[in-house]
C-alpha cells in the first residue's frame, strides 16, 4: 500500500457504495478497477487480479485484515518504543539534577516551634554582617520578650551590626517597649514608627529573612530566595521613608505626625466601616482608646450614628492631605 493510501483515514462505519461493489465483487468474482471504492483498496478488500490486468478481485476480510492491520500495530509498537526511550532518557537526566541540588540549602522552609524558630534566629544574627531590618506590628511587646531581644541586639550593636527597626506609633505610649528602645538607641539603634505596620519582618544584610507562616503564634518561615528577601528588603526601606523618628530622650513622643497618623488611621477605618476592635488590632491600640478617639469626633461632627460618622469623616475632609 504506498503513501497517500496510508495516509487516507478509513471511516468506522464503510459507505453503501462499498458494501454494495464489494458484494458485486463476491458474487461476480472481480470488478474493473475503476469501479471499486478507495476503502476497498485501503482496507486491502480488492487487490489487482494478475490474470485479468484492470481488474480486482474480492479478499475475504479475514485475510485482509493482516495487511490492513500490520502497518498500524507496528506503527504504535515504534511509537511506545519511542515513549520508553525518551522516559529512560529522562530519567537519567532527572537523576542528574537531584544529584547536583540535593545538597543545596531550600529556599523556603518552614520552622515550627518557639524553640526551633529561636535557634533559627540566633543562627542569623550569629552570621549577619552588615544590617538587620525589623518590623513589629501590634503596639507595646511583652517584657520576655524585649529582654531576650535586648541581649541579641546589644551584642550586634557592639559588633558593628546597623539595626533598623520600626514598631508601630502606639509603643510610644507602652513604658516596657520604651525602655528597650532607650537602651538600643543609645548603643546605637534606629528606631521608628508608622501607624501600621502590615506584619512582622526580619531581614538578615540582603539574603535572608524571616516573616510569619501563618496567623497562628511559633510558626515561621526562612526565605533564603534572593529575589525575595530584596523585595523585602525594598518594602521595609519604603516603610521606614514613611515613619518617624523615636527618639526616648526628646520630649515629647507623641509629636504632630503621630497624632495625626494614628487619626487618620483609625478614621480610615471608620470609612472604611471596620469595627472598633478591627481597627484596634490594626493599630495596635486599645478597643476602648479607639471607642474614646471616635466618641470626640462623633461630638465634632455631630454624628448620630456610626454610618453617618462614616459618612460625615469622608466627606469633611479630615483625611485630606
Amino acid at each position: 500500500m504506498d503513501s497517500s493510501a496510508r495516509a487516507r483515514p478509513v471511516p468506522e462505519q464503510p459507505c453503501e457504495t462499498a458494501l454494495a461493489a464489494y458484494r458485486r465483487a463476491l458474487v461476480a468474482g472481480g470488478l474493473p478497477q475503476d469501479e471499486v471504492a478507495g476503502c476497498l483498496r485501503d482496507l486491502h478488500l480488492m487487490v489487482a487480479d494478475r490474470d485479468s490486468p484492470g481488474f480486482m478481485i474480492p479478499v475475504p476480510p479475514e485475510a485482509a485484515s493482516y495487511a490492513a492491520l500490520a502497518p498500524l500495530q507496528e506503527a504504535i509498537l515504534d511509537r511506545r518504543r519511542t515513549l520508553r526511550a525518551t522516559r529512560a532518557a529522562l530519567s537519567v537526566f532527572e537523576t542528574l539534577y537531584a544529584d547536583v541540588h540535593r545538597l543545596e540549602q531550600p529556599v523556603l522552609t518552614r520552622l515550627s516551634g518557639e524553640a526551633v524558630i529561636s535557634k533559627a534566629l540566633d543562627a542569623a544574627v550569629g552570621g549577619c554582617r552588615e544590617q538587620v531590618r525589623t518590623a513589629h506590628p501590634g503596639g507595646g511587646r511583652p517584657a520576655q520578650v524585649l529582654q531576650e531581644a535586648l541581649n541579641r541586639d546589644l551584642g550586634n550593636l557592639r559588633r558593628g551590626i546597623r539595626q533598623r527597626t520600626i514598631y508601630q506609633h502606639t509603643v510610644r505610649s507602652d513604658r516596657t517597649t520604651l525602655a528597650y528602645i532607650e537602651q538600643v538607641t543609645a548603643a546605637g539603634a534606629e528606631i521608628r514608627t508608622l501607624a501600621e505596620v502590615v506584619d512582622r519582618v526580619i531581614v538578615f544584610d540582603g539574603d535572608l529573612a524571616f516573616v510569619p507562616f501563618s496567623d497562628e503564634p511559633h510558626h515561621a518561615l526562612r526565605v533564603q530566595h534572593p529575589s525575595l528577601v530584596r523585595f523585602l528588603a525594598r518594602a521595609f526601606d519604603e516603610a521606614w521613608a514613611r515613619s518617624v523618628p523615636v527618639r526616648p530622650e526628646r520630649a515629647p513622643l507623641r509629636t504632630p505626625v503621630v497624632t495625626s497618623d494614628l487619626q487618620r488611621a483609625i478614621l480610615q477605618g471608620v470609612v472604611n466601616g471596620e469595627t472598633d476592635a478591627s481597627i484596634a488590632r490594626r493599630i495596635g491600640m486599645s478597643r476602648r482608646s479607639v471607642a474614646e478617639h471616635m466618641r470626640k469626633v462623633s461630638e465634632q461632627l455631630g454624628s448620630n450614628s456610626r454610618a453617618q460618622l462614616g459618612y460625615l469623616v469622608a466627606t469633611s475632609g479630615l483625611l485630606d492631605g
